[in-house]
């Protein structure tokens, strides 16, 4: 190879890692920018200078109150939430190489339901209360978040065992995935046929996926374990692209495929168990945030990653805001409104695909 073609490769390679670079600082833009419209935005008329006061602890109380205790819990757990259950589904995507895994579409979210729903109408740990911000009390959510972690795992297992053993194809999986979401869906619905009204009113509106049921506690937890799962999953950022080139290059290269792969699921599952726990079911993030990136910056997961969580708390964020603010006063479940958005961009991004190959 000449030096001139060396120094031509050297460019394009430089000029693709400042793309995905600008692109990654346009994601952080834009949620930031979204950020600070949600915070302007629901039922109560705040204006800038309001908002500004009390961000910095000078405003009236109600603007203290309406900012501090509302309006920014809600808006960091829908950034949180966005990026765990994105990078979620975007190293399930690659552990099982299926451009179709999510914590949705494989049934963990419904799994972790059904955990949380034992936890709550079983063992008493959800009552409904008539006063305040929320009609639903979760006594113990650490009780229902271990609850929904266990059965998160039992369907990640499962999936596990259907990918290596079973001979399935990528579609296969997914078919077993939806197979195992109708399995727990109706485990739950037995659950709440067998329940006392209050226990099946607190159980079913705690399924709605709802940001506003947060309080700065669980987005301390929240944040905590997503952190934390970012940085393992960076970590590990190599050897998910070694896996992404087929389970025997990666073996050549040194990676153990089944500790890596089982990792990933097990932290992307916990990921899954603590949003569901806290906030309940949301649908479509974790399948189509890593989607779209995939197709601007490319397989690479030093980048992928990254962009996939801004991608996810972006549109959790767009979500939530227009859920607060499309029927105000009223708020909607923001689990309705990004399976409302996600389901048709996904089934277009899929027929792009398929016309591409």
């Amino acid at each position: 190879m000449s030096l001139t073609e060396n120094t031509q490769q050297m460019d394009s390679y430089q000029r693709h890692t400042v793309r995905k670079a600008s692109v990654i600082a346009l994601l952080v833009f834009l949620t930031i920018l979204m950020a600070l419209i949600a915070l302007n935005a629901g039922s109560i008329k705040l204006n800038p200078y309001q908002v500004i006061k009390a961000v910095i602890g000078t405003g009236a109380d109600v603007a203290d109150i309406v900012i501090w205790q509302i309006r920014l819990p809600r808006i960091l757990a829908a950034i949180v939430a966005g990026a765990g259950l994105s990078v979620a589904g975007c190293v399930m995507q690659n552990n099982l190489r299926n451009p179709l895994a999510s914590p949705s579409t494989l049934g963990i979210s419904n799994a972790a339901a059904f955990g949380a729903n034992m936890a709550i109408i079983v063992f008493g740990a959800g009552t409904i209360r008539s006063t305040g911000a929320t009609p639903v009390n979760i006594n113990n959510p650490y009780f229902v978040t271990i609850f929904a972690f266990i059965w998160s795992m039992v369907a990640t297992v499962v999936i596990l065992l259907l990918a290596r053993t079973g001979g399935f194809s990528p579609e296969a999986i997914v078919l077993s995935g939806v197979a195992l979401s109708s399995l727990f869906s109706a485990g739950t619905i037995l659950i709440q046929y067998f329940a006392q009204d209050v226990q099946i009113a607190a159980a079913v509106f705690w399924t709605f996926g709802d940001l506003g049921r947060v309080a700065w506690h669980e987005v301390i937890i929240l944040t905590c374990i997503v952190g934390l799962a970012m940085v393992y999953f960076m970590i590990r950022r190599w050897d998910y692209n070694a896996l992404a080139s087929g389970e025997e290059t990666a073996k050549s290269l040194g990676v153990h495929v089944e500790r890596v792969r089982m990792g990933g699921m097990v932290v992307s599952s916990l990921i899954t168990a603590i949003a569901v726990s806290f906030l309940g079911i949301i649908g479509f993030i974790g399948l189509v945030a890593p989607q779209i990136m995939r197709r601007v910056m490319g397989g690479d997961h030093r980048h992928l990653i990254p962009a996939s969580a801004l991608m996810g708390a972006l549109l959790l964020l767009v979500s939530d805001t227009l859920a607060r603010t499309l029927v105000a006063p009223v708020v909607l479940p923001v689990g309705a409104i990004t399976s409302f958005f996600g389901a048709p961009l996904f089934l277009y991004l899929l027929a792009r695909g398929y016309r591409r190959q």
